[in-house]
């Protein structure tokens, strides 16, 4: 059992407003100043809270100037929204500072910048009825199908609406693209709300995942996530991580401080990064599926509730032949969750779509938003590419 969720903790580590889409909704907690950070480096910006159709109170972070550019008013400018990756937050494309950061490096290129949160990371643990601490079985049953069609719906919406834009430009990384992916296939009339879209390491087909190790034991997938939700314990490094450890006390004291362990250990080690955010351990549980069954579809259920669900004994396969958006897979050879092939096959299979190779092999999948390196490899022919398209 230890060896099983040791394994589980390096696959956890390698991943790294207005209600009804309307009336905005201030959330309780606030565990993060994201306004102060933005301005301790120089720029005005905003945050926005929007409420899913399910009751998630999500921030999301406006920066709509660029450095040392008063706030207020803010001009008709082409908007871009940026989407983290699991276990990120918005602040993942600030977190290099002014010079590398691609979210700095939009505003100042003349662009109105949004910055997603999904549900469970940082500001958007929040709800309008359910506790995240006393409802955290109810509040953390979520995958990542939840964050790309009730999630990234709300947000498209609000900012158009707020912005009074019929379009915007989507960057995703790692999640943020997966969410991408699954949004225009299951509500292909998102299509029509995206002008263009860059994808860094976005993952999606998985038929030829590269992590040896993690591929063998994501068989073990629904017994990692059965045996959590048994004990309750299916948040991954959220705000009160260190308070819930109760091992000594536990019926399975040997399973329950191998999670604790997780937790700690990734808190240890990614103390000094900002971009550590909370997730769901759904998510990961869903990743692990694909993982295991070679694939690219919805929560696997088991035969009998997925007949139920989905009128078929398997869960159905997103069909991003359905997506029709100008998009840009970025992809790198050193990333060990998303193999070449599987985005070479996911252009394929999409009517508008090119890749791009980063052009540095040892590039990795968390250096696209954590690494020096990535304004001159990545940010750097995004921010132009966008310059083309919209000024």
């Amino acid at each position: 059992m230890l060896k099983t969720f040791s394994i589980f903790a390096l696959f956890v580590l390698s991943a790294y407003t207005s209600s009804s889409f309307g009336e905005s909704v201030r959330p309780q907690k606030i565990y993060f100043d994201t306004v102060k950070r933005i301005a301790r480096d120089g720029y005005y910006s905003e945050s926005h809270y929007v409420t899913t159709s399910d009751g998630y109170i999500l921030e999301v972070n406006r920066i709509p100037n660029g450095r040392s550019q008063e706030g207020g008013s803010v001009s008709k400018k082409p908007v871009v929204l940026l989407m983290h990756g699991l276990q990120g937050s918005s602040i993942s494309y600030i977190t290099l500072g002014p010079e590398y950061s691609l979210g700095y490096l939009l505003a100042d290129a003349g662009f109105d910048v949004w910055m997603g949160n999904c549900r469970g990371a940082l500001n958007s643990r929040n709800h309008v009825s359910l506790d995240p601490d006393r409802d955290i079985l109810k509040f953390f049953d979520y995958t990542f199908e939840d964050v790309a069609t009730k999630d990234l719906p709300a947000i498209i919406d609000y900012i158009l609406g707020e912005t009074k834009q019929e379009k915007l430009h989507y960057v995703g990384h790692s999640q943020g693209g997966t969410a991408f992916l699954v949004l225009n296939s299951v509500l292909p009339e998102y299509n029509d709300k995206i002008s263009a879209a860059d994808l860094l390491a976005g993952v999606g087909y998985m038929r030829h995942f590269p992590n040896v190790m993690l591929k063998a034991f994501a068989i073990s997938t629904n017994v990692i996530f059965n045996f959590a939700v048994r004990i309750g314990n299916i948040e991954i490094l959220g705000p009160n991580s260190d308070e819930n450890s109760n091992c000594k006390n536990s019926d399975d004291p040997e399973a329950e401080c191998a999670i604790q362990s997780i937790s700690d250990y990734m808190s240890q080690l990614l103390a000094s990064h900002e971009m550590i955010a909370g997730a769901s351990l759904k998510q990961y549980a869903h990743y692990g599926q694909n993982i295991r069954d070679r694939s690219f579809r919805r929560w696997n259920y088991g035969a009998i509730k997925n007949l139920a669900k989905y009128g078929s004994i398997n869960p159905p396969s997103y069909d991003i032949r359905r997506i029709s958006i100008n998009t840009i897979m970025h992809y790198t050879v050193g990333d060990d969750l998303l193999h070449e092939r599987d985005v070479l096959n996911m252009a394929k299979d999409m009517p508008n779509c090119e890749v791009r190779r980063v052009a540095k092999d040892s590039f990795s999948h968390t250096d696209f938003v954590g690494a020096n390196d990535s304004r001159a490899l990545v940010s750097d022919f995004v921010v132009e590419r966008l310059k083309k398209l919209y000024l």
